[in-house]
């Protein structure tokens, strides 16, 4: 597997987490205007995730995706930090930590990754362009 490839794998993985973690917590959420600002971070992870998967697929390549061993622990994590303080708050610092990691991870893959192409590096930069704002966004439910 090219470079190129194996950026491109890891922005749909990223994604792909993002999505499955905002779309479990969408439906744990009770306050509105949170639900809202969460399907909004939740359109742009697919946003994200449709781009990158038809660049992939534009490679005649198929992505890894996550394991379903990660989707049934993250999943498992979200109940049980979830299971007693389901607040916007609490919420936020779970998203924020999440986030925060997300924005260490893109940093290194591009530093990592400095020869891939320009459209490549543009979505990776978009990715983390957007955890920032929602670091940024989470800091408002604290």
């Amino acid at each position: 597997m090219n470079s190129n490839i194996e950026f491109l794998d890891y922005i749909y993985q990223n994604a792909e987490m993002g999505k499955s973690t905002i779309s479990e917590l969408i439906n744990i959420v009770k306050d509105e205007p949170y639900r809202k600002n969460l399907e909004s971070q939740l359109k742009e992870y697919n946003e994200i995730f449709n781009i990158t998967n038809n660049k992939i697929k534009d490679t005649q390549e198929s992505s890894k995706g996550i394991g379903t061993l990660t989707k049934i622990t993250s999943y498992i994590m979200i109940n049980i930090k979830t299971l007693t303080n389901k607040t916007p708050s609490h919420i936020s610092e779970m998203l924020i930590q999440g986030s925060t990691m997300g924005i260490i991870d893109i940093t290194k893959r591009l530093k990592q990754y400095k020869d891939a192409t320009q459209d490549i590096k543009d979505i990776a930069n978009r990715l983390l362009k957007f955890e920032q704002q929602n670091v940024e966004e989470m800091k408002k439910f604290l």
